[in-house]
């Protein structure tokens, strides 16, 4: 195994990890005020309605399969009945559903932040490279799902990505067992955690502010002023 082994595959992702967690309690305790995303909706609302409801409703399922297949052990899906042409139909085919919505969504959103002239001199350098790079993660995604799995079908990412996965959380990191993981997936793997790294530092912290409390607050009332008579 050599350093270049040892960098990527252990030293980039704990160093990635340290950004977004320092960085969030930094900008948090200094920058409270820009906690948060500029709306272009009053520039442009039609593309932006569309592609931000393709791509949340697609990345949440999407979000969900990849905590799933990586962090859960094969062994214990399989204990649980779920072999691995079952697993194989909710990843590839349900996955790539979802997956291939995202993609749409986000494909959408980010030809708008970048061919529509007003809301492009809104957006700040940090935005368009976060829009540039989801989109290329989320291509990367549909491309190893769709083009490697089938390419390389004998390729198990639950014994080699998952498994290494799984040791970086428990501070266990083994770098050879990316060593012989297809380049897309490895790609995949590290535009990931460039996102990790840069999120504190753009409008992607405003996904920690869903106002929950909305759910539970009072209705407004509104009344109509009546004029008194003179």
């Amino acid at each position: 195994m050599n350093m270049m082994d040892q960098f990527l595959w252990v030293i980039f992702p704990y160093m990635c990890v340290m950004i977004f967690i320092v960085g969030h309690i930094y900008r948090y305790r200094t920058d409270q005020f820009n906690w948060t995303a500029k709306s272009s909706e009053f520039i442009e609302k039609k593309h932006l309605k569309l592609g931000s409801l393709m791509f949340h409703l697609g990345i949440i399922p999407v979000i969900g399969g990849h905590i799933a297949g990586l962090g859960i052990p094969q062994s214990w899906m399989e204990a649980a009945g779920i072999d691995d042409h079952l697993y194989h139909i909710g990843a590839v085919y349900v996955g790539g559903a979802f997956g291939v919505l995202t993609l749409a969504g986000m494909l959408l959103l980010t030809a708008r932040r970048f061919t529509i002239k007003n809301v492009r001199r809104l957006s700040s350098a940090s935005d368009l490279i976060v829009n540039a790079l989801l989109l290329f993660i989320v291509f990367m995604g549909m491309y190893s799902t769709l083009v490697t799995n089938w390419a390389q079908p004998d390729f198990n990412y639950r014994e080699s990505i998952s498994v290494w996965f799984r040791d970086l959380l428990i501070l266990r990191p083994d770098a050879s067992l990316m060593r012989d993981v297809p380049l897309s997936f490895q790609i995949h793997i590290l535009a990931g955690f460039c996102i990790f790294a840069l999120w504190p530092f753009t409008r992607l912290v405003h996904v920690w502010s869903v106002p929950l409390n909305y759910l539970g607050r009072r209705y407004i009332l509104y009344r109509r002023h009546r004029k008194l008579d003179s």
